[in-house]
């Protein structure tokens, strides 16, 4: 499954690594892409693995907002 995550806080790369990398942490994350620009995380999954909740906690728990 493909989704988009809203996420507010970013400022910089290190930003967007952290981001990332929360989300990479998870089990099933295929792919993990945050944008300075956009202000968002376009991420793949498997969801029988991981759900766009644990998502957004995993974003919340590196510092930042997940809408």
């Amino acid at each position: 499954m493909k989704n988009t995550v809203k996420v507010k806080g970013m400022t910089c790369g290190g930003c967007k690594a952290g981001v990332e990398n929360a989300v990479r942490r998870l089990p099933g994350i295929s792919y993990a892409e945050a944008s300075l620009e956009k202000a968002e995380l376009v991420v793949e999954y498997d969801e029988k693995k991981t759900a766009l909740t644990e998502i957004r906690a995993a974003v919340e728990k590196a510092g930042f907002t997940a809408e």
